[in-house]
């Protein structure tokens, strides 16, 4: 697509623009990790604790007896209370990115946001086309904006709720936002808006997130079964620069994918007609559950007012991302978190959270 220059109303500020907080749901589906519930507790309890280092952890619970344990587990591993806010709104699963509240500011002329934020996108959650258990998570963006008493913004087209979830996109903030063809135009497997066509995806986009300039990649990683979210794959460091993961092995299921996105983004221009800078992440050892592909990947990491959460492997390839990201980050300390148990669940940091905005 062309990059144009068009008035938006409203923009989706960068993730790592200042934030007021940044959203988790405590998990209660054990179905999502299995015998590993327990574990993945304490694993969430590490993650709202690099969190409260710059910022206050909000936490979607469902009820008084749920946010009681979580409030237990956050107390042992010495996360501070008072940078620690509680919503007590029933969820399905714990997947936040993908159906909590995606949050939007006024825009310039220019494409820059100002300094009021008007209110939470209202997408649709429909489970990713895939689960049955979506009905309590597909409310909880509407509800935390009455709480929260911000306008809720319902994203419409042809009459129907637009479904989208936050891990099928990435933003620079400035116009230009990363999706994939895979995940939002596929009409046979994992269908979010059936008959949808990519210049009404355009439209709703630019509508509803101020993205002007819509940069399709082609196919997410193996093992992913969102079937192609693009947080798994390639995110903005910065306004001008991307990190894609590469894959070594011409052997392994990511290798193709991954190159051609990697000649997709050699011929992309940023929403001012400036050329996209790609740098590259190396991709862990393939890692596996009962057979299943899992999507172990560095590019679900998270970016705090603090920090940079890092999803980490027990491989050699560890540090190596994390000292990229470091390169992009000299202000913020770049941390890994151990995930090999979180990925059980096909998913890891940036799938479990959502930035709210200052």
């Amino acid at each position: 697509m062309s990059p144009k220059q068009v008035k938006s109303s409203v923009l989706m500020p960068a993730e790592w623009e200042p934030h007021e907080a940044t959203w988790v749901g405590w998990p209660h589906n054990a179905s999502d990790w299995p015998g590993k519930i327990a574990a993945i507790h304490f694993v969430y309890a590490e993650i709202v604790k690099k969190i409260t280092m710059g910022e206050t952890a909000r936490i979607i619970v469902n009820d008084e007896r749920h946010e009681a344990k979580a409030r237990g587990i956050l107390k042992n591993v010495g996360v501070d209370p008072t940078a620690v806010e509680f919503f007590r709104i029933p969820t399905d699963r714990g997947w936040t990115r993908d159906f909590g509240p995606i949050f939007v500011r006024t825009a310039s002329v220019s494409g820059r946001p100002v300094s009021q934020e008007i209110g939470i996108a209202g997408f649709k959650f429909n489970a990713w086309a895939k689960y049955d258990d979506y009905k309590k998570d597909t409310k909880v963006a509407e509800k935390l904006a009455k709480k929260l008493k911000k306008e809720y913004l319902p994203v419409m087209h042809n009459g129907k709720p637009f479904v989208l979830e936050g891990g099928a996109i990435d933003v620079n903030g400035r116009g230009t936002l990363l999706t994939t063809e895979e995940c939002l135009l596929d009409e046979k497997v994992q269908v979010r808006n059936p008959g949808v066509s990519r210049k009404e995806y355009e439209t709703v986009l630019r509508e509803s997130l101020g993205a002007t300039n819509v940069l399709w990649l082609n196919k997410g990683i193996a093992g992913d079964d969102t079937h192609g979210h693009v947080d798994d794959l390639c995110r903005f460091v910065n306004e001008t620069t991307v990190v894609l993961c590469r894959e070594d092995d011409p052997n392994d299921a990511n290798y193709n994918l991954l190159e051609e996105n990697r000649e997709r983004l050699e011929g992309f221009k940023l929403e001012n007609g400036s050329k996209i800078q790609t740098e590259f992440l190396p991709m862990p050892a393939p890692l596996y559950y009962r057979g299943q592909r899992l999507p172990a990947s560095y590019a679900n990491f998270l970016i705090t007012n603090a920090a940079v959460l890092v999803p980490t492997f027990n491989d050699p390839n560890d540090r190596i991302a994390l000292g990229i990201l470091s390169e992009f980050f000299p202000n913020r300390k770049v941390i890994g978190i151990h995930a090999v148990d979180l990925v059980w669940g096909l998913g890891t940091l940036h799938c479990l959270s959502q930035q709210q905005p200052i």
